[in-house]
């Protein structure tokens, strides 16, 4: 399939529209609609983080929006100040394909198949995906039987799911006209899935709504999504981004999902993203608690995950690792040392720009990902709309030293560029704490070290 990265008519029309209503801050809590919200953590002006450019686009204005982070002091959600225009985000020339390492791809497999033996599904039952992408879950549901379909608004990668991928995706915003579409087309579902998908939406009210209107009577919501312990506990701040709109923990969807005569009933943890939990949520009383449950909010309590005083000592422990970090570089390039970036991921693009890495330190970006390769990083400042090209790229131009910015695929990656590492490259690692290894050193690092707060 030829991927046309020229801006096409339907896409400026997107633009223009998008642009009478780029962002808007929010007053209330998501979930609660509480006023009382506590700032805690400014990374100030970024630009979105997957809006890679063009080279015909580099002349264009970039626009950067805040990126704060807000406590609900009533139910203790953590959210994002501003809001930018989802159409903005997803809606032009989207450059994310659900992960295509070996890794990622055995976790959708894995996922696919324990949901089926855990639910007990059968062949034929409907398995609904909101945020499916390229249909990667979908795929391995529907190699297992299942009836699927997925709704995904960006048009390029739908483009991908229907055509390379023989995924059924509809191309929209889930919604309750969306939902209505799903369930003309397939019926009521056994299952919905939604994977790193729920926190980036802003009106979870409107969404609930849809999901009760299609699942059936005993029917499943299932989603995935970094969890906000981990990301406190293992400073990943870089996952803090304009489509993360949430940082999801369990005591606050408990009472949100009681809105909705919902309730959890199950939690499972998984590795994927430094860290995920998979919440399994059923109409109240259909299925019996899991001890999962209670565990997580007695962890979360004991943590003191929802109080002022942990925030505000996770974003001082934020501005430490930028600190560490970008002496780190500073250091390498006062030595005459070569940098490059190795991997793309968004949160890697909220790290540079936050932390003000820009051409000046680093000339290339290497990646994988073939909707990234030729394209430039976001942010005018912090990205310095680098090059990204491919990973021989780290060998032809004699790089020392590669910042490797999707630390949680860090084993597999590293791996791969087993070429770089025989001729002496080395590896930063931002998270949890900025360090420098080589391939062998790393196999003897346990990355999901945590730092004693």
């Amino acid at each position: 399939m030829t991927i046309n990265r020229k801006t096409n008519h339907k896409q400026k029309d997107i633009q223009a529209e998008a642009v009478k209503d780029l962002y808007r801050v929010t007053s209330v809590c998501r979930m609660c609609k509480s006023p009382k919200l506590f700032l805690y953590l400014d990374m100030g002006l970024t630009p979105p983080a997957d809006q890679f450019r063009a080279a015909h686009e580099l002349d264009i204005p970039e626009i950067s929006y805040p990126l704060r982070v807000l406590l609900c002091e009533n139910c203790g959600l953590s959210q994002l100040s501003h809001i930018v225009n989802p159409k903005v985000l997803y809606q032009l020339d989207y450059p994310y394909e659900q992960s295509m390492t070996k890794t990622g791809q055995a976790h959708w497999g894995s996922f696919a198949e324990s949901i089926t033996a855990d639910l007990s599904l059968k062949k034929d039952d409907v398995i609904v995906d909101i945020g499916s992408n390229v249909g990667t879950l979908l795929k391995s549901f529907k190699e297992l039987g299942m009836k699927t379909i997925g709704v995904d608004p960006a048009p390029n990668i739908v483009a991908i799911a229907n055509k390379e991928h023989g995924i059924k995706t509809i191309c929209d915003f889930f919604s309750m006209e969306s939902a209505k579409k799903v369930k003309k087309l397939v019926g009521a579902a056994s299952v919905i899935v939604g994977t790193n998908v729920f926190a980036h939406i802003d009106d979870l009210h409107e969404i609930m709504r849809a999901v009760k209107y299609i699942l059936k009577k005993n029917g499943v919501f299932i989603f995935e999504s970094p969890y906000f312990q981990h990301l406190v506990e293992n400073l990943e701040y870089d996952t803090v981004y304009h489509e993360h709109l949430s940082y999801l923990s369990i005591k606050p969807l408990i009472s949100f999902f009681a809105k909705f005569g919902l309730e959890i009933f199950m939690i499972r943890e998984t590795n994927i993203h430094g860290g995920s939990i998979r919440v399994f949520i059923a109409r109240t009383g259909t299925r019996s608690i899991d001890a999962s449950v209670q565990k997580f909010l007695q962890a979360e309590k004991e943590s003191k995950l929802h109080e002022k005083e942990t925030m505000l000592n996770f974003a001082k422990r934020v501005r430490k690792n930028r600190d560490e970090l970008m002496t780190i570089i500073e250091k390498l390039l006062h030595q005459g040392k070569k940098l490059a970036v190795v991997s793309a991921p968004a949160k890697g693009m909220t790290l540079l720009n936050y932390i003000g890495v820009s051409n000046r330190h680093i000339k290339l970006i290497s990646e994988r990902a073939r909707l990234k390769i030729g394209r430039f990083a976001p942010g005018g400042h912090g990205g310095g709309h680098v090059p990204v090209v491919s990973d021989v790229e780290l060998i032809n131009e004699g790089v020392d030293y590669a910042l490797l910015l999707a630390w949680n695929f860090s084993k597999e990656i590293i791996a791969n560029l087993k070429d770089f590492s025989d001729k002496g490259g080395k590896f930063i690692i931002p998270i949890p704490f900025p360090r420098i290894v080589g391939a062998e050193e790393y196999k003897k690092t346990v990355t999901t070290k945590k730092i004693k707060k």
